[in-house]
């Protein structure tokens, strides 16, 4: 039987959501309840669908921080568009738009990355500040509550919706579903298909990469182009469960969704990363961010603690690797 190992990111995260967990439930016994873990599952789908996309950015050796961006463009694009042009539209041509644009956007990153050889980094700061200064300076900066009745009516898909035996209401979206099929997507992608093997590959190595005969170019401008659509998704679902289209909306968010990818184990350095941390990563943050309170901790610390978390997530694998190379000089 293969023992546990206890230094990798994703068993200490989890140690880590049970300590959490017990010290809740020390201070609130209903947090160990129905309408909590709805709440957390609900509040992990937006951040979910973003550390998805960064996880396979980081896996190939780069880090994306426009997804925000790209997904509030593509948000607020599309609300504005179907507001003004096909009001009745089905929230699934909302999604449809809402994706494409996002795909394109990130295409327009892929350009300057893959065709160009640009810094990842430099890249998507650069498109943060563009994506979003194009939003407010020539689409729009008020906010649209009235929502074209497709994203309405995707608000009120619910899978599953009661009251537990205090009485207290609890829901669940679909848009978590949207969340398992992406997950599930992204897993296939990456473990059962060349392509998925190229991203670890020029993670790890991208000269070696090449001279294996993987296409670079290629598999980095998927990687955007992917990353993008999933960030246009993340958006255009935020704003219908939201019931709100708001352009000001996901602003520095980038922190929170890195700090759970890396926390989940990938590296910043590339070639490294799973699903499952980055769940457990998202799944610690969703907590971290939703129930300070809770514990007795004011939530203006939210962000010393997510900040703390990063440098836990980052320095500890940095350590682990300097204490083997100690041991084998």
């Amino acid at each position: 039987m293969k023992s546990i190992n206890w230094t990798r990111n994703e068993v200490l995260v989890f140690g880590v959501i049970l300590a959490f967990c017990a010290l809740a439930a020390a201070s609130d016994p209903n947090f160990l309840s129905i309408p909590t873990l709805t709440d957390l599952m609900r509040n992990s789908i937006v951040l979910g669908i973003f550390a998805v996309g960064a996880m396979v950015v980081l896996v190939s050796g780069g880090i994306d921080v426009s997804f925000t961006a790209v997904a509030a463009f593509a948000m607020y694009a599309t609300t504005v568009l179907l507001r003004d042009v096909a009001p009745d539209m089905g929230w699934p041509v909302a999604f449809v738009v809402a994706t494409a644009i996002g795909a394109t956007l990130g295409a327009f990153n892929g350009i300057f990355i893959a065709l160009f050889g640009l810094p990842t980094l430099i890249v998507t700061l650069g498109t943060l500040s563009l994506f979003r200064g194009a939003l407010l300076t020539f689409i729009g900066t008020a906010q649209i509550s009235n929502l074209p009745s497709g994203m309405r009516d995707f608000s009120r898909w619910m899978m599953l919706r009661g009251t537990d035996a205090d009485g207290n209401f609890y829901s669940l979206h679909w848009a978590f579903a949207f969340l398992v099929v992406i997950v599930i997507l992204t897993w296939f992608i990456l473990n059962r298909t060349m392509l998925g093997r190229a991203i670890y590959a020029i993670g790890g190595a991208p000269e070696s990469a090449r001279r294996i005969g993987i296409n670079v170019k290629r598999t980095q401008m998927f990687i955007y182009v992917y990353v993008g659509a999933l960030a246009g998704l993340a958006g255009i679902m935020h704003a219908s469960l939201a019931r709100i289209s708001n352009p000001q909306d996901l602003v520095g968010l980038e922190l929170s969704v890195i700090a759970a990818v890396v926390l989940g184990g990938a590296r910043l350095t590339g070639g490294v990363g799973t699903l499952t941390g980055t769940l457990l990563g998202v799944a610690l943050i969703v907590l971290v961010r939703n129930s300070l309170i809770v514990v007795g901790v004011p939530s203006v610390w939210q962000s010393v603690v997510i900040g703390a978390l990063i440098l836990l997530g980052t320095g500890l694998p940095a350590y682990q690797a300097l204490r083997a190379q100690r041991r084998a000089a």
